[in-house]
This record gives structure tokens, sequence and C-alpha cells, in this order.
């Protein structure tokens, strides 16, 4: 048996999430796990949060209860400023980690291609604190319409959607659903016939990678729900009030939700040659980081090229899953004593896409055949629900699911706000501390 190693791993995603566990009292290492958040975020269901579909605890999941009872598993919360590979330490907010091998699976954020104005005023979604906000941004403008201006109504009224990948396809289909179904019984006074909800993609199809007969059935699906599509239109600007795009057109609108791309959150300390574009990392077949003796990268924020994806794999959950699987079987190997050029190459087996667009509106590709409609939403939803975590989050959703199926309504419109008062031990104030933190403290 080989001496115990030291493993950290940045970020509690689908790829990091997976290694822990597969590691988890595994006697040959010691496992450090650091995330900005005390939770793993199951972020294909984020569009339903945001749609106040269901509750954000019921796709958040404490890291400290799916590490309960572990011997070789910490948890820390912190955000990772750098890398110091001549030290093999990681920098943090909270102190410096040494590590004899290292993994990133810190994933990726969205990407506003460089236009700070639109990344300002416009609603990503790409955490839960994101989805929440944007509900509350939803709802409130809801409210606010009874005494809006005429101007300001027609700003309210406008509800832009910007990127026409999965994201943006099921959540300008859950808004659509929301106009018809729910919000007239919700505002019974107020005529929501006017609300438009548009949506801008700047490729000429919906759903990109997926097949021809699912751009095409998932673009008549939104249509039908009263989505307008705009395709190859490319954003240029947005003031707050007016998203303008390239050809000249303009909407007024105070709401532009922002699902146009992902940028990959390399870190201080990658080498700008290992970095390729939308800022993933280069990696070999053991998702190690080509130049380097022990850094790996999993995840969306890896680049492998191999004969089947020479130009990497798709940025998906579960490639992540896969590969952090497939790296925690080659640690595992590594503590019985084998050499990593004996390790296992990563293979990635495509299972099929799917998008779901609204009830009994879905689209599945498989490897050999596609098929839309009732079956493909209903396998969408039993997917998905597979893929949470615990029994008691796989209930809650269910529940959740079965009262929206049968009375095409749910009761979780609330707005929340935070409070004035500075919390001066918040997490956040904390993380802005510097590494001396403790010294000043108690100077």
């Amino acid at each position: 048996m080989l001496e115990k190693k030291k493993i950290v791993i940045v970020g509690a995603g689908f790829a990091g999430l997976r290694l822990a566990r597969k590691l988890k009292n595994n006697p040959n290492f010691s496992i450090t796990l650091i995330d900005r958040y005390n939770f793993h975020q199951f972020q294909p269901l984020f569009y339903q949060v945001a749609t106040a579909r269901i509750e954000p605890s019921n796709i958040s999941f404490p890291l400290r209860k799916v590490f309960q009872g572990s011997n070789n598993v910490q948890v820390r919360l912190a955000d990772v400023t750098g890398i110091n590979k001549d030290k093999n330490e990681i920098e943090t907010t909270i102190g410096d980690f040494s590590y004899d091998y290292l993994v990133l699976a810190n994933g990726c954020t969205t990407n506003f291609f460089g236009n700070k104005q639109i990344e300002e005023l416009a609603f990503p979604m790409k955490s839960t604190d994101e989805a929440i906000t944007l509900k509350n941004r939803l709802i409130t403008n809801f409210e606010s319409a009874y005494s809006a201006t005429p101007e300001e109504l027609e700003e309210i009224m406008n509800i832009v959607v910007v990127g026409g990948g999965p994201t943006g396809v099921e959540l300008s289909g859950a808004i659509a659903e929301m106009k018809t179904k729910i919000l007239p019984k919700d505002y019974p006074d107020f005529d929501f016939s006017g609300l438009n909800i548009i949506l801008i993609e700047g490729g000429p199809n919906l759903l990109g990678p997926m097949s021809s007969a699912s751009h095409q059935k998932s673009r008549q699906y939104l249509e039908d729900l009263g989505v307008q599509v705009w395709t190859e239109g490319r954003v240029t600007g947005y003031d707050g009030k007016v998203i303008s795009l390239a050809d000249g057109r303009n909407i007024k609108t105070k709401t532009v939700i922002w699902g146009a791309g992902v940028t990959g959150n390399v870190l201080d300390g990658i080498e700008k040659e290992s970095i390729q574009r939308g800022n993933r990392i280069t990696v070999n077949r053991h998702n190690k980081v080509v130049g380097t003796d022990n850094i790996f990268a999993i995840g969306d924020i890896s680049y492998m090229e191999t004969p089947k994806y020479p130009h990497g794999h798709p940025q998906l959950a579960n490639v992540a899953i896969n590969q952090g699987l497939n790296l925690a079987k080659n640690f595992i190997a590594l503590g019985h004593g084998t050499e990593e050029k004996n390790w296992v190459d990563f293979e990635y087996a495509d299972p099929g896409s799917m998008a779901t667009v609204g009830k009994f509106r879905a689209v599945v590709d498989l490897p050999q055949f596609s098929f839309q409609g009732r079956l493909a939403w209903f396998t969408w939803m039993f997917l998905h629900l597979m893929l949470i975590l615990s029994v008691r989050n796989k209930l809650f959703i269910f529940m959740n699911w079965m009262q929206s199926f049968f009375t095409d309504d749910t009761s979780l419109r609330i707005i929340t706000r935070p409070t004035k008062k500075d919390y001066k031990h918040n997490i956040k104030d904390y993380r802005k501390f510097p590494k001396n933190r403790k010294k000043q403290e108690e100077a």
C-alpha cells in the first residue's frame, strides 16, 4: 500500500462531487473538497426555481450531509484564487492548501463576450442564487404592472431570453406556461395577453447540437405556446431599458435573461498554452492537465480531444459525471500500485440528449433515433428525477411536479429580499478577508 496521498478537489459540481463520493472512505487518500457554496446545485432544474415551480432547497444538497460518516473527506468553504505549482499548493480566501494531486472541477460561468453593460444589467442563471434573483424579478415585475406608466408597462410586458440552448428553450417554455395557466389566476383583474416572451438565438436553429427533428419540433412547441423565436439574431447591447440587435432591431424590456454561452473558470497558475477556446483546459485521456505532473481537470472546464470527439466533449452533466468516475477508478488503481501508464483512458459513450419545452412537450435524441411529445416529456422527467441525490429531494420534486401536472399551478410564488442589516460574519464578507485574516483578527 502506498503512502496516503492528499487530493484537493476544487468544485462540488457533478464532476467534483462524483469523484469525492467515489473516493469516500478510501484508506489511500485524504480528500479536501473546496467550493464557494456549502451545497451541490442541480443545474438542469434552475429554470424551474426561476419560474417558481420548485423550491431552491429541493435542488440543493448540503455537502457536509453528503459526507457524514466519511473518515477521509473534509469540506471547506472558500474561493480558490490561484495555484502555486512549485509548492504544490492552492491559494484560497481561507489560506493555502497543499496537495499531492489537484483536481480542478470548478466548471464554467456565464459568458457575456466582453460586454460589461450586459453583464451588469442582464440576468444570468448559473447558480441557485441567480435563479432566485430571476424569480424575484419576474414576480416583482408582475406586481408592479398595476402602477406602471404606459412606457414602463411596455418594458415589463417584454421578457427577452438570449440563447437558444436547453436553458433558453426550457425557460422560455416555462414562462409561456406561466402566462397562460398561472398569471390569469393570480392576477384576474389584469390582462396578460400582451405579455411577450422573445427568445433570441444567434445561430440558425434552437438546440444547436441536437437533431434537425429536435430543432424543428422545439421551435414549433415554443411558437405554439406563444413564444416569439428570433434566430440568427446577435445582441449588441442592453442599457436596462432597450436591448439592441446587430440588424437594427430594438426591444424595450426591463428583463433580459442571458443564457448565450459559458466560459471556464480558469485559475491563476494554469499556463496560457493549456487554455483552449471557451477557457477550457487541455487535458490528456486521463484528464491530466497537459504540461503538469499532478494536476487534473474534469467536467465542463476540461478540453479533451479523442477520435470520437476531435473538438472536445460537450459540456453536459453526463460527461462530467463520467469523467469524475473514470478519474476515481484511476486514483483507486493508483492506490493499489498501478502505474499511471496503465490507467484507463476516458471514453464517452453518448447516451443522448434532451430538452423539455412544456407540459407534454419535449424532445429526445438517442444515438439511433429521436422522438418528441408526451413520451419524450415523461422520459425527461424520469431521468432528471433519478439524477437527484437524496430520496427526500426526489419526493418533494415529484410532489411539486404532480401538483403542477394536475392543477397547472404551484404555490411557491413568494418574493424574497435581503435585509438591510450588515451581517458582520456573513460568508461574503469572510471571503473578502486576506490570507492573513487570523493575524488581523487577533490584532
